[in-house]
């Protein structure tokens, strides 16, 4: 028996993972049924000969825009085969394909037209796509997931979906753009705003019982009988309903403390393992962010984290974060940006959420902006001063505090 045989056999909590990821449409989606039902009159069109209205899809983050979208289709395509009728929904994910000749690159070659991955003119790869859909006659149903990521540097490429019925002779070409941002439209010239979002679905968040339901019915699939504690579930969906609703996070914490109970050698999931997992699971989202930041804003949350040891205090004004600031700079050996700019990246750090700036008054000697860590400090001492960040690891060495 070698090591992975060992491991294989001490499995004892899941059935199928797979079931609490994201990616797996199940079923039955629980809560989703209005939204369900509206996609579905929309689209039938198709199934007609006729072409679906393009929709544009609201909701934020785990409120199953995607997987609703992906359901649907699925059963659309299904319906399509069966009464002969020649549907095809394409499915693009608008953070991998972020640019108009990406997109139409991706399409193009999905209606079996060669283009390279680089290098043509935009017209001309828009051109192949539309040649190579309009060979036959069906309905095309293009899917934008993310569809504000793809606009953000113009909306060409929406207004070309938006208008290429007008060049098309045999097919017809709908879109449906999900977006977890309620006013990006607000950016598309008005004649794209008006034709894309002929119709509008919002995806209301979830509340704890609906939480519960949805995760009631993934863990009859994902684990075996009697491994979850009677108030694991409840637990799950209290915390992802703080998160606005997100079934997505539920999800995680569900599946992340199953996997730390079950690396415990533990035959139950307990509460004690969803808390476990919900730190973890802000650790891991704390380090993604700022992981990601450019190097200065690294420099004032650094900052932050001196400030506190120095003083033992956990609020400070922006002035005193942009001296600490400057002799950071001195010490790594790079150019500090003016104190206008940090407090720029300030307010930047205050809107991803790992800075709280908030105006205070101070009767006679004016207002003044308090400035504190939203995130725990051990968590973001972890990211800022691991190996992989020279220029504050020798800050610290140098100043020899010890974080």
């Amino acid at each position: 028996m070698n090591l992975f045989d060992s491991v294989m056999l001490e499995r004892r909590i899941f059935a199928n993972k797979d079931v609490l990821r994201p990616s797996y449409i199940p079923e039955n989606l629980p809560h989703r049924k209005q939204q369900i039902k509206q996609l579905a009159e929309i689209l039938s069109a198709a199934l007609r000969g006729e072409t679906p209205s393009n929709i544009l899809i609201y909701g934020k983050t785990g409120t199953g825009k995607t997987a609703t979208v992906k359901y649907v289709a699925k059963e659309l395509e299904e319906t399509s085969h069966r009464i002969g009728a020649k549907s095809e929904i394409v499915y693009i994910n608008s953070e991998i394909f972020d640019t108009q000749y990406r997109v139409f690159a991706y399409l193009a070659r999905i209606f079996n037209r060669k283009v390279p991955v680089m290098g043509w003119p935009t017209d001309m790869v828009y051109e192949a796509f539309r040649e190579g859909v309009d060979r036959e006659r069906r309905c095309v149903i293009v899917v934008l997931d993310e569809i504000d990521r793809l606009v953000r540097n113009g909306d060409e490429v929406l207004y070309n979906l938006s208008r290429i019925n007008s060049e098309l002779s045999r097919a017809r070409v709908s879109v449906i753009g999900i977006s977890n941002d309620l006013i990006f439209t607000e950016r598309l010239d008005p004649r794209v705003k008006s034709s894309l979002g002929e119709e509008e679905i919002v995806f209301p968040p979830y509340d704890a019982k609906q939480l519960s339901d949805i995760l009631e019915e993934r863990a009859a699939v994902a684990f075996n009988e009697n491994v979850l504690a009677e108030g694991v579930i409840p637990l799950c969906a209290a915390l992802a309903a703080q998160e606005h609703g997100d079934a997505r996070r539920a999800l995680d914490l569900l599946r992340i403390s199953a996997e730390i109970a079950e690396r415990a050698s533990s035959d139950v999931v307990t509460e004690e393992h969803v808390r476990m997992a919900c730190e973890r699971i802000e650790m891991n989202k704390v380090a993604e962010v700022v992981r990601t930041l450019p190097l200065h804003s690294k420099i004032v949350l650094g900052s932050m984290l001196f400030l506190g040891r120095e003083n033992c205090r956990k609020k400070f004004t922006s002035g005193e974060i942009y001296n600490m600031y400057r002799k950071m700079c001195v010490f790594v050996g790079i150019e500090p940006l003016t104190q206008r700019r940090v407090s720029d990246l300030i307010a930047e750090l205050d809107m991803l959420g790992l800075l709280n700036a908030t105006v205070v008054s101070r009767g006679r000697y004016g207002r003044t902006k308090e400035i504190s860590l939203s995130v725990p400090e051990k968590n973001l001492r972890d990211v800022l001063f691991d190996h992989r960040l020279k220029s504050l690891e020798s800050f610290r060495i140098r100043t020899q505090m010890t974080l």
